[in-house]
């Protein structure tokens, strides 16, 4: 020591502050290391570029690094720089003052000769105080970059004053000593330190070496040039960073300087876990401000929709309160998830071009999520919409298609855009609707997913073309030639039979009428009512749940359609006035038959009961 130690108090409102940072601020003692390491490493990016412009900067042979080392025996730990250090005045403008930080004034140094540096942890004002929170004293030897500057040491135990003196023999940059308090001895040891500084700090640009060894051997890729990487380096980041043994299906990186600026690494793995039913999918995107971990799984960064994606964001943009740990702009995270979304969306429509069978690959894992987007998420419908794929009856079983793929196969006078809700595709070719379409040369996507009929209930239109299910009556067909042969019920007795039917099956359908759906099938439900068809009632009837019913809410009546060329159809006109009570038998059977081509059958058992009788009837005569 060659002078004597000058005391000093923190200002009033740095007493107050450093409560708060101690006390409260921070809900793991471990961020302390993340903070010092933060602001080593910021020191050294200033001294970097001091290198640049400066002719003579003291002890130019030191590395550019950060050693940290571990005294369980003194209960100390210690972390070093060789950066660009401080003199007496930036020890109490920097160290005494609360919330002033260097770096803030260095960026706008930078901007007034017209430089940007990206690189610099600028924007955290107290990170160095929450040593406090584990340490008993803490002591910061330190010496500024400049050959002739003297060394200084500035200590405190954070109780509210500090002393400085001026030392000798001290090397560029900054060494702190923390003498740890008996409860948190834990940051003593070696080990404890390596999981933290590789939890916080893996992708700090300057090499951290822990006790002689170096700590952070994983390169933040995300901030290079994608010319520069190899996809062996994409690989090994993607595996340290998900803890996945496989190569990733997809990437994405990405980089962006406006609406904010963003560097961001984002994978899709090969297996959706969810889907296997081992346990539901989240989020592994990591936040980072300049490469310094913020957040390793953040809520908010993406739709729970894409619960699926690993990697990393990085915006220098983010504005934190005094703790990193939380951000204090929602409105600024909510832009960010906008523009990451969309920007995603749009690289999986480009993969589905590109990279077609990566893509189906990618569906056949997580298009029920993406589907998930669609039905729930109103915000992304359109850009959701043109990733869905189907099945189609255009295409042999087992190929997939997209509704753009659908409306270039459209004829010219096509409206619509049709599908059809089933439990598989064989149980939709054996109903009753796809027969007039198949005549008309009408295209149907099919669609067998429980949540297939939400998601077409939310889009609804895609590129001004409607999107209605087959079995609505808001399709209209035009009239064709059919074969004449055969007999039909002329139209006084099929007006007849309507009526009958529509009187015998009261309060179950809400009109009987013929039409040109049919072919072959005697019958089938279309829609009848303001609900828009049979597959917008099986929505209205999920939502209602197993008990069957909102409050206020009517049972939704269907209307029957009937095929006058069908010879039960035809014989049932016969038999309604010979044996009025074998006919009701048939018609509610017929009714019955056409609600479970619908998928609109909530109980079999009366159905069943009816067979029984008819088949008693078959057999007693």
């Amino acid at each position: 020591m060659t002078t004597k130690p000058s005391s000093h108090e923190f200002q009033a409102e740095t007493k107050q502050v450093l409560d708060i940072v101690v006390n409260s601020l921070y809900k793991d003692k471990e961020i302390f290391v993340r903070e010092l390491v933060s602001n080593a490493s910021d020191a050294l990016e200033k001294l970097r570029r001091l290198q640049l412009t400066e002719k003579e900067v003291g002890d130019d042979n030191l590395e550019l690094e950060i050693n940290v080392s571990t005294d369980d025996t003194k209960n100390q730990l210690i972390i070093q720089d060789f950066g660009i250090g401080m003199d007496e005045e930036e020890l109490v403008q920097n160290l005494g003052t609360i919330a002033h930080s260097g770096s803030k004034d260095f960026i706008e140094a930078l901007k007034s000769d017209g430089e940007k540096n990206d690189a610099l942890i600028g924007k955290f004002g107290v990170g160095f105080y929450s040593v406090f929170m584990v340490a008993d004293k803490v002591q910061v030897f330190t010496k500024n970059w400049k050959k002739e500057a003297s060394g200084y040491c500035w200590e405190s135990d954070g109780s509210g004053t500090y002393q400085i003196e001026e030392v000798e023999g001290q090397r560029r940059g900054a060494k702190i000593i923390i003498n740890l308090k008996d409860d948190f001895s834990e940051f003593a040891k070696e080990d404890r330190i390596k999981e933290i500084i590789k939890k916080y700090s893996a992708f700090v640009q300057f090499p951290v070496s822990l006790n002689g060894e170096k700590v952070n051997t994983v390169d933040a890729i995300w901030m290079r040039s994608k010319k520069d990487i190899t996809d062996e380096e994409y690989e090994e980041f993607y595996k340290f960073q998900s803890n996945d043994y496989e190569a990733p299906l997809m990437r994405m990186h990405f980089s962006a300087d406006a609406p904010l600026e963003i560097n961001s690494l984002l994978f899709v793995p090969k297996r959706n876990m969810e889907k296997m039913g081992l346990f539901r999918n989240e989020n592994k995107v990591a936040l980072h401000c300049r490469k310094v971990l913020i957040e390793a799984e953040p809520k908010s960064l993406f739709p729970e929709w894409l619960r699926f994606l690993k990697g990393v964001v990085d915006s220098s943009d983010l504005p934190l309160n005094v703790s990193r740990e939380t951000m204090q702009d929602s409105e600024l995270l909510r832009k960010l998830n906008q523009v990451l979304t969309k920007r995603f969306l749009r690289f999986l429509n480009e993969q589905s071009h590109k990279e077609e069978e990566t893509y189906l690959a990618f569906w056949n894992e997580f298009g029920v999520l993406i589907k998930e987007g669609a039905a729930t998420d109103f915000t992304y419908k359109e850009d959701l919409a043109k990733l869905l794929r189907f099945e189609s009856t255009a295409l042999d079983a087992g190929k997939l298609t997209g509704l753009d793929n659908y409306m270039d196969r459209m004829a010219s006078d096509q409206e619509e855009i049709l599908f059809l809700f089933g439990k598989s595709r064989e149980s939709i070719e054996a109903g009753p609707y796809l027969e007039a379409l198949k005549a008309r040369g009408l295209e149907v996507l099919l669609c067998t997913e429980p949540v297939d009929e939400y998601v077409m209930q939310t889009i609804r239109e895609y590129k001004e073309k409607k999107i209605l299910s087959a079995d609505s009556d808001e399709v209209k067909l035009e009239k064709i030639d059919q074969d004449e042969e055969g007999e039909s019920l002329g139209k006084k007795e099929i007006k007849a039979l309507c009526k009958w039917l529509k009187e015998s099956l009261v309060d179950k359908v809400s009109d009987v009428e013929t039409g040109d759906r049919l072919i072959d099938s005697p019958v089938c439900i279309v829609g009848g009512d303001a609900m828009g068809g049979a597959s917008a009632r099986r929505v209205m009837k999920m939502m209602q749940g197993p008990e069957g019913g909102m409050p206020g809410m009517p049972a939704p009546s269907v209307k029957l359609q009937i095929n006058p060329k069908n010879s039960i159809i035809r014989g049932l006109y016969e038999l309604k006035d010979k044996d009025e009570p074998t006919a009701k038998l048939v018609a509610n059977q017929l009714l019955d038959n056409a609600l479970a081509s619908a998928n609109l059958l909530d109980d079999p058992r009366e159905m069943i009961a009816r067979s029984y009788q008819a088949l008693e009837k078959i057999t007693a005569n």
